[in-house]
């Protein structure tokens, strides 16, 4: 699966919620060879394995490793339907043309 958005949940040491930020794939691929993703801002930078496993990144200096991090996958958003290139793939998807 190729999910291409995820929110991560980071907790404190009893469970509860504390912040939710949503991350997108970036091309990189972390130490363990799986996809990075990142925040707008590119704070939070997060390795996550096809099994949901989260390795947080540092993405700079003085930052303390989060200890409880869940990832929750995210629907892919919906192709623009406004798009130009869209009908182009779609006609392009057709097959050869007579």
């Amino acid at each position: 699966m190729n999910t291409l958005r995820y929110e991560l949940v980071f907790s404190d040491g009893a469970g509860a919620a504390r912040d939710v930020v949503t991350v997108e794939r970036t091309l990189s691929k972390g130490p363990g060879g799986h996809p990075v993703y990142s925040d707008p801002t590119g704070i939070i930078r997060a390795e996550i394995s096809d099994r949901g496993e989260v390795r947080v990144l540092a993405s700079g200096g003085h930052q303390e490793p989060a200890q409880s991090v869940a990832a929750r996958p995210l629907p892919d958003p919906d192709p623009d339907p406004a798009d130009p290139d869209r009908d182009q793939e779609q006609k392009g998807s057709a097959g050869p043309r007579p």
